[in-house]
């Protein structure tokens, strides 16, 4: 019976560049106790509380988005500001932390990796989009929080900008924002 856990669990992991959390594992009938076996042989790898990766499932570049997103335990976070602007698309903004939102309400009960910034604001579902299965806020909400984080004039107006080029916002929307949050119209 090892074949069909695993078999169940790849499936799960599949969709997720590789990762699972213990609470997705005990839907499809994986017990804890099975995933830390698993991690003692390799099959698995322990990522941190309640998260493993599927060693068979090579990296890929957004791996790191989707473990971010999974990592907050109970909730599933949402990658957001600068990061959802790379994950759109949107901008040059390259930034060194992966920001991820999760529910005001949401008590995180253990160190958040230097790797993270946690954001706590209850995103509406309308304003969470997935882009590669990763749940995203929508471009016109991360420029908008982009905006509130101070990220700069510049690379807020180039969001907006790149938005409207690759078909992300519309028209309407891309002048609005503009307006709304660099008091400008668009070029």
């Amino acid at each position: 019976m090892p074949g069909a856990k695993y078999g169940a669990i790849f499936d799960v992991g599949a969709d997720q560049y590789g990762y699972l959390t213990v609470e997705q594992a005990r839907e499809v009938g994986v017990r804890p106790k099975t995933l830390h076996a698993m991690a003692r042989r390799g099959t698995l790898q322990h990522v941190s509380s309640g998260l493993y990766r599927i060693s068979a499932i090579s990296p890929s570049p957004r791996a790191e988005l989707m473990q971010a997103s999974l990592w907050p335990r109970g909730v599933r976070g949402v990658i957001s500001h600068d990061s959802a602007l790379v994950l759109h698309g949107l901008s040059d903004v390259n930034p060194a932390r992966i920001h991820v939102t999760v529910p005001r309400r949401h008590r995180i009960l253990r160190r958040v990796p230097s790797l993270y910034v946690v954001h706590r604001l209850d995103v509406p579902a309308r304003e969470v989009e997935h882009v590669g299965g990763i749940p995203v806020t929508s471009p016109a909400r991360t420029i908008r929080d982009c905006h509130a984080a101070h990220l700069g004039r510049t690379l807020v107006r180039q969001a907006v900008e790149d938005g409207l080029r690759i078909g992300l916002l519309c028209p309407a929307e891309a002048e609005r924002l503009s307006s709304e949050l660099l008091g400008e119209r668009l070029r």
